[in-house]
């Protein structure tokens, strides 16, 4: 029997899961490069198997995906962060979840949010002023957190508790980078990072209770019954803290259960999305041709208005260079499953209790399923150039059963945002040198993302 390659040449135990903790970025590039479909290597004490076929990961994640399931390392690594969210758990609690957060999801409720998504991004821009330099990522990830909370939690949240949350991200984020010792170290050691970490995580969840305490008083909230066309979706409001509210007074949830589908959503509702907003921006600073296009599109179905719901469909080169973003800059850069039972991928055995990973990051940058994959090229997304691409050459929001509950959410906020500031102003990224990454959950620049703003006439 074959079996598969013993992992980068010369590289001794934890040697793979020192540079993986090192850059994660060059390794799995590296790593990549250098072996198959399939490739072994052991990544801090887990047996590690990586996927770079579409076709195996399309098995992993859709046609297979009974026999595979969320890793156990990640339950101990995130799980007193997001404990039992839609994230995180798994089998018939996962389906109960999934089951109940689906209205506040459903197409036809996302549809009544563009104007509500618009006035907050026009409401940022009036803090904004030609010539201006302003950190895009905070920026976004401000915005992002505005509409999520308002869009899933019915509430609003001052300049002072936005401000919060925004402070207290940093170390959740620093909790989760790569590194292979943080599996010796016990969660109760008192380092600075673990009290920093906790505390942060006592602060956000104060936030939320509060969010909790202000809804209860309000029928769970003043969201109106949800229309389209004039006809009514619902007659009670259905977005996701009034869907687990009601399940709590009917027995169905405890306080443990709010807890973490809150915060779930509050740091997975938007970071994603800020994150492809922040690397579009920073792709369109350094294409000019690309952003002439985008501005020529929204000057021509828009006209200089505010874009709604219904012009979001002809904004068909908005959508691409989001889509192009988030190929060269897939916020979610990697993703593990464990195999539930011994598997066959590509070839080889892949023993039960195996991490499988999925990059992201290596697979939407490969040569052998995009043409000059490292070029910014929103047009690849025309039906011509994308007809026969394997589908699983590009997967930012997972795919199968378990793919991201809020894909149309989050592309209907880019489109809306994108659209909204580009009409308005250009940015000019004003370092001379590209950005760093920074591996975490999601993959963070390193350095502050400082853009120019010019005001466009």
């Amino acid at each position: 029997m074959k079996t598969t390659p013993p992992g980068p040449k010369g590289v001794p135990l934890f040697g793979a899961s020192r540079q993986y903790a090192r850059d994660p970025f060059s390794f799995l590039t590296a790593v990549a490069d250098a072996y198959g479909d399939v490739i072994h290597f052991e990544l801090g004490p887990l047996e590690t198997y990586m996927l770079t076929n579409p076709e195996d990961i399309e098995r992993v994640l859709v046609s297979e995906a009974a026999k595979f399931r969320k890793p156990r390392f990640q339950d101990r690594a995130i799980g007193d962060l997001l404990g039992d969210g839609l994230l995180m758990s798994e089998g018939s609690t996962w389906q109960k979840q999934r089951r109940l957060a689906q209205p506040a999801f459903d197409m036809r409720r996302i549809s009544t949010m563009s104007e509500m998504m618009t006035d907050r991004t026009e409401s940022m821009l009036s803090g904004w002023h030609d010539g201006d330099v302003v950190d895009i990522q905070l920026e976004m990830a401000r915005l992002t957190v505005e509409i999520i909370v308002d869009a899933m939690f019915g509430s609003d949240l001052d300049d002072e508790r936005i401000k919060v949350v925004q402070e207290h991200l940093e170390p959740l984020g620093a909790r989760f980078e790569p590194d292979p010792f943080r599996f010796l170290m016990p969660d109760w050691a008192p380092t600075r990072e673990n009290r920093d970490y906790k505390h942060a995580l006592s602060v956000l969840e104060e936030i939320l209770w509060d969010i909790v305490d202000e809804r209860r008083g309000t029928e769970y909230g003043s969201e109106p019954a949800s229309t389209v066309s004039g006809e009514p979706v619902s007659d009670e409001p259905m977005d996701l803290l009034s869907i687990l509210l009601r399940a709590y007074d009917e027995g169905e949830q405890t306080e443990k259960n709010l807890r973490d589908e809150l915060m779930t959503m509050l740091l997975a509702g938007h970071d994603t999305t800020a994150l492809t907003l922040t690397y579009a921006w920073y792709l369109l600073s350094q294409h000019p041709d690309a952003e002439a296009k985008l501005q020529r599109e929204l000057d021509e179905v828009l006209g200089g208005r505010t874009p709604t719901f219904e012009d979001v469909r002809q904004l068909e080169y908005t959508e691409r260079v989001l889509n192009e973003a988030m190929r060269l800059y897939p916020p979610v850069y990697v993703m593990f499953r464990e195999a539930k039972t011994d598997v066959r991928l590509g070839g080889y055995r892949v023993p039960k209790g195996s991490a499988i990973m999925l990059p992201q990051w290596v697979v939407h940058r490969s040569e052998r399923w995009w043409d000059n994959p490292l070029e910014f090229d929103p047009d690849r997304w025309s039906p011509e150039r994308s007809r026969d691409r394997p589908r699983f050459a590009y997967f930012p929001f997972g795919g199968g059963p378990r793919h991201c509950i809020g894909k149309h959410l989050s592309l209907l906020e880019g489109r809306l945002i994108l659209g909204t500031v580009a009409q308005q102003y250009e940015l000019d990224y004003i370092r001379d040198e590209p950005f760093s990454l920074r591996g975490s959950l999601t993959m963070h620049p390193r350095e502050p993302m400082g853009m120019r703003l010019a005001r466009r006439e």
